[in-house]
């Protein structure tokens, strides 16, 4: 059989990283989409996936040209795309909510919300139009899409509207065998969450330490999502650190 084909944005770091090899691993050709070129290649070569199941593509995914391109260079290499994985995010500092300056609350916006309608639209598209037709999006939300932590607003109302775009996609995309669910995912360990075995900020005000996850628990669940048929979908799915706060977060 020939190799499925996966996108992965945010490939460079993190969850986007572990979630690439994993399916390199389960023997995807993989495109990995990110600002920082040497991060990706250094994906890359952790995979340690032969050249032509990969395809190393900067991209900003708030910038539509930048999107375009990225999903050019997919048709130009692989002539399809079987999954995309909109993982590409950003938070912004804990602030009060009257201190939020617009600036912050764009940003965030743009790379979580706008960034993943991009990812998807042109993924939809291309899924649309291809032969044999249909594919699969997940994006990845957050717990934050359920219960937001303190001094959050931009990053908990993007992680809303994901689930928003989830829904919409999955209802969108019926008629075109597009299947689209969403990964909910609580504290992994990345760069981003070492900060959460010094102290996080609680509902209750108090700061504390917060337990964390393999990074490659969520990349295996990503997997499994792909690997359904397209009869069958991951609707929503959260994964997270056993003990920490989230059913009693405040």
């Amino acid at each position: 059989m020939t190799a499925k084909i996966a996108l992965v944005t945010g490939a460079g770091s993190g969850i986007g990283r572990a979630t690439s090899v994993a399916l390199f691993d389960a023997g995807y050709s993989v495109v990995l989409a990110g600002r920082r070129v040497e991060q990706l290649n250094e994906t890359a070569s952790l995979a340690k996936a032969e050249q032509s199941r990969s395809l190393v593509a900067p991209t900003d995914v708030t910038q539509e040209e930048s999107v375009n391109k990225l999903f050019q260079s997919i048709a130009a290499r692989f002539g399809r795309l079987d999954l995309l994985f909109n993982n590409a995010g950003t938070g912004s500092p804990p602030k009060q909510f009257d201190d939020i300056p617009l600036a912050e609350w764009t940003h965030v916006v743009g790379v979580n919300l706008t960034g993943a309608f991009l990812c998807a639209r042109a993924a939809f598209r291309m899924m649309k139009n291809q032969s044999p037709r249909g594919g699969r999006i997940i994006n990845n939300g957050s717990i934050s899409a359920h219960a937001p932590r303190p001094l959050s607003a931009p990053y908990t109302a993007t992680k809303h509207a994901i689930t928003g775009l989830t829904r919409s996609l999955s209802l969108d995309g019926r008629a075109f065998d597009i299947a689209c669910g969403q990964i909910d995912i609580g504290n992994a360990a990345t760069e981003m969450t070492v900060r959460m075995s010094k102290g996080v900020l609680q509902a209750d005000g108090s700061v504390k330490p917060e337990p964390t996850m393999d990074v490659n628990d969520v990349a295996r669940a990503v997997v499994y999502m792909a690997g359904l048929p397209l009869s069958a979908n991951v609707q929503f799915m959260t994964v997270m650190a056993t003990n920490m706060p989230f059913i009693a977060r405040g």
